[in-house]
């Protein structure tokens, strides 16, 4: 990567992760194109590089066979807020495997390295902690998520499936909590829920008693884990885990967003869904060994950006 201009495809260039990948990328001197169908992503958050002549953005279903060339692909397309999985199922799950399949194909025909952003839901409801690349997860196909988590266990099977069918350069991520600037604020997450409803004095929804454990890596951490591996020596595949391991529960980052954002909204508490997951944090021993990452950005430090952006489009 480093002082050889590449062509680079970013499916869901517009999105949370991709839209601050596609800067990252344009900075270092590469040519970049963005596939997004904008489904639950925004064109605003690439609106600062539309200008730039390195830069290209198509509207695009990644479930749909996509022709142009290209040396790196990072597929990071996929509904990845609950509120749009649960409500769109059957589209989850098309776009998360035929885009694989699509994307698979096109670095087959290209010879490019194709990146697959998984998740760490593959583990599903998990029986170790923190969980290991090495665990096989503890799933339930039929639950309500499983649009999401069995799609992206299906993509990891299909890049590795092509990677020894077809000898492929791949990578594989598995994606923890990414929380940051230009997340959407109707995506249901927990970060951007709890700060619309701080910033609004509306109050903030915790499910059971708020005990649940989870770990929020800011995004600018994230996408430079994804480049490393990318970046990382051939024989690396992954999967690789890539997040945080700050474990805290959600009552304390209601907590503490009441705290950043001076709100005096009150805390509401409901019961606990059918897919309820108690604790998730990564074991990043790989990361941190294999790609020399790990997080650097506090969730104090990263919270104060996230809000600041919060506040001018709800303030």
């Amino acid at each position: 990567m480093h002082g050889l201009r590449k062509r680079i495809l970013v499916t869901g260039g517009a999105g949370l992760i991709g839209s601050h990948l596609c800067e990252r990328l344009l900075g270092a001197g590469h040519e970049v194109i963005s596939v997004d169908n904008y489904f639950n992503s925004s064109r605003a958050n690439i609106q600062a590089i539309l200008a730039n002549p390195s830069f290209e953005a198509m509207h695009h279903d990644v479930t749909v066979p996509l022709q142009v060339e290209a040396d790196e692909i990072y597929n990071l397309a996929c509904p990845a807020s609950p509120i749009h999985y649960r409500l769109h199922p059957v589209q989850t799950t098309r776009t998360s495997v035929l885009g694989a399949i699509n994307m698979l194909d096109l670095a087959q025909r290209t010879n490019a390295k194709l990146f697959q952003a998984s998740t760490s839901e593959v583990y599903g409801d998990s029986e170790i902690h923190p969980q290991p690349e090495e665990y096989h997860g503890h799933v339930n196909p039929l639950d309500p998520r499983s649009c999401y988590d069995e799609a992206k266990r299906c993509a990891e099977t299909l890049v590795y499936n092509y990677h020894r069918q077809h000898a492929i350069k791949v990578k594989i991520a598995r994606i923890f909590i990414t929380y940051g600037p230009r997340m959407n604020p109707g995506d249901g997450r927990v970060v951007s829920n709890f700060i619309v409803a701080a910033l609004r004095n509306e109050p903030i929804t915790l499910f059971g008693k708020g005990e649940q454990t989870r770990t929020f890596c800011y995004v600018d951490d994230m996408v430079d884990g994804c480049i490393r591996l990318m970046d990382s020596p051939d024989e690396i595949t992954g999967p690789i885990n890539i997040g945080t391991t700050h474990e805290i529960t959600i009552l304390e980052l209601a907590e503490e967003i009441r705290r950043l954002t001076g709100s005096r909204t009150k805390i509401d508490f409901k019961p606990s869904p059918p897919d309820y997951r108690p604790r998730r944090c990564p074991d990043i021993t790989k990361a941190r060994t294999v790609l020399g990452w790990e997080p650097k950005v506090s969730l104090e430090d990263g919270l104060k950006e996230t809000i600041a952006y919060f506040r001018k489009l709800v303030g």
